[in-house]
């Protein structure tokens, strides 16, 4: 992993899980740290998972529970062993010269970590005393009123023999997520419009209308782009009419007819299966209750 290329992406489950710890931290702890955990590739970091870590700090000191966190990276091998350690995480807005110490430790563990910072809203930031030197804001935290994500990695920088610091370099950060993840993304997000901020999950049924709808008004979209430009209001873009192209080229070639028969074919074996299972868990269900009588 180079020192100013890699690109961070970054998946839901983890922004979610930090954001969990700091509402669970300890009474009094200004903010939470934590291991991260993924894969990396030439140019590309990419978080998959982590898990926090007990410490201690006050102005003069930082104590981290160093044995903890190796032996949930040991327990969290047996289940994923090809997520690695690929640095550390921090809630808040700044870099204080407690995250260079502990930066330190996790330079032992992972090649060039990347730093990543989450503002949950802690205040203004405090700048550093040197020799730690970064580039910093003087924005309170959460005054977009977004929560800023931040991606750093460390390079060494001073007179040799003499003081040395540390310079925190900004990476790009990339969201991104899994089909899985989608469907609780999607559900976050159907709780931004109710007043209790709470919303159930959907049947089966309604989320095969909701895609069905969100394909429709995909299409709508495209076909209004096409009729614009056809008709000289919109200026054609060759990169969108290669995406179009092979767009059409994917679609399979087969009727109306065809594809209704096939549709028909295949709701009728997923019932039949449904069906089956729904019988199988009732009559064990049954079984359960006689046993006990």
């Amino acid at each position: 992993m180079s020192v100013y290329g890699p690109i961070v992406k970054i998946h839901p489950v983890v922004l979610a899980s930090i954001a969990d710890s700091y509402e669970r931290r300890n009474e009094g702890a200004s903010r939470v740290i934590g291991t991260l955990l993924g894969t990396i590739e030439k140019h590309t970091v990419e978080v998959t998972n982590c898990f926090s870590v007990p410490h201690n700090e006050s102005e003069d000191e930082v104590a981290v529970d160093m044995e903890f966190a190796k032996n949930m990276y040991e327990l969290h091998k047996k289940v994923s062993p090809s997520e690695v350690i690929i640095g550390w995480y921090a809630t808040g807005y700044d870099i204080t010269e407690h995250s260079v110490l502990i930066h330190e430790y996790y330079s032992r563990e992972a090649q060039n970590p990347i730093h990543l910072t989450v503002d949950t809203g802690g205040g203004k930031m405090n700048i550093p005393h040197p020799p730690t030197l970064h580039t910093w804001h003087t924005h309170t935290a959460l005054q977009s009123g977004k929560m800023n994500i931040r991606a750093y990695v460390s390079a060494q920088m001073g007179v040799p023999g003499k003081t040395v610091g540390v310079m925190f370099t900004p990476l790009t950060v990339k969201y991104i997520y899994y089909d899985t993840e989608r469907i609780g993304i999607d559900l976050l997000q159907r709780t931004r419009a109710s007043p209790n901020r709470t919303n159930g999950l959907t049947s089966d049924l309604e989320q095969v209308g909701t895609a069905a709808a969100r394909v429709q008004d995909m299409l709508a979209t495209v076909l209004t782009y096409i009729e614009d430009v056809l008709s000289g209001k919109v200026m054609a873009d060759n990169s969108v009419g290669r995406f179009l192209m092979d767009l059409v080229n994917k679609v399979p070639k087969i009727s109306a007819e065809d594809f209704e028969t096939m549709l028909n074919s295949n709701i009728n074996d997923l019932l039949m299966v449904t069906y089956l299972a729904n019988l199988t868990q009732a009559q064990i269900s049954l079984n359960e209750k006689l046993v006990v009588l």
